[in-house]
């Protein structure tokens, strides 16, 4: 069995904590509430912003005349604006999890399934927040490059997975090690599985696209990592210095 199935199941069995019920929904509701009043009060000057840019946009001027482009062209911006509402919701519950959720999630999961792991206080809610921000940094930065992508329907359903699965690993993976790992192992455990992170991200993208439980997907996705990286880090640990020493 991998260690992202692993990962995963394990994920599923702490969030049956009773402890975790309440992390289930103050984070989505906070962020849905938030995001709530941002449309009743912006959401008719956000569509006519929109529709200005798309009537003056050569490209996408020419991309709503291809098929099935056509058929919504008119009300692009309010159906564009729908659309980001879920992702936007999802994207703020991450970050309000990943900063001030994950410290007490870390602990329940560790007390419970890794109690002999060593703190050694690699991090901070200082570098957790700012991790935080970085990631949000790195997703703008990735959605405006990917944007001619976006033209090509073909790629619709595959942008948003991949877009979300590198937030949740770039979020999720440095709170999941910021009390139990050194910054040296912490380095070491992102270079080694950059893959297998990446991958659990894409993977929990995928189970927040559910109806009604991709609400509840942060949570669950900050348990799959929490149990992929304290996994991994008690393998370094009981590896060999030599072997450890020899990656630097």
């Amino acid at each position: 069995m991998s260690e992202i199935t692993k990962a995963l199941l394990r994920a599923f069995a702490s969030l049956l904590h009773p402890r975790m019920l309440l992390l289930m929904l103050w984070p989505v509701v906070i962020a849905l509430l938030l995001w709530l009043g941002l449309a009743f009060a912006f959401w008719s000057q956000a569509a006519a912003w929109m529709q200005l840019e798309f009537d003056q946009s050569a490209a996408i001027g020419w991309a709503i005349t291809v098929w099935p482009l056509t058929m919504i062209a008119t009300h692009l911006a309010w159906i564009l604006l729908a659309l980001l509402f879920l992702p936007l919701v999802l994207i703020t519950a991450v970050l309000i999890i990943g900063v001030f959720a994950m410290p007490m999630m870390v602990g329940l999961v560790a007390e419970r399934a890794y109690p002999k792991l060593e703190l050694r206080q690699g991090g901070s809610f200082a570098g957790g927040l700012w991790n935080s921000v970085a990631a949000l940094a790195w997703l703008a930065a990735l959605i405006l490059l990917s944007l001619p992508l976006w033209f090509f329907p073909p790629l619709w359903p595959v942008l948003p997975i991949l877009l979300f699965g590198y937030l949740n690993q770039r979020v999720f993976r440095y709170d999941a090690l910021a009390e139990h790992a050194t910054a040296w192992e912490m380095e070491t455990i992102f270079r080694r599985h950059r893959r297998e992170l990446f991958l659990l991200g894409v993977v929990l993208a995928l189970l927040g696209l559910i109806p009604v439980l991709g609400f509840f997907a942060p949570v669950y996705g900050g348990l799959a990592f929490i149990h992929y990286c304290l996994a991994r880090l008690v393998q370094l640990r009981d590896e060999p210095v030599a072997i450890q020493q020899a990656v630097l």
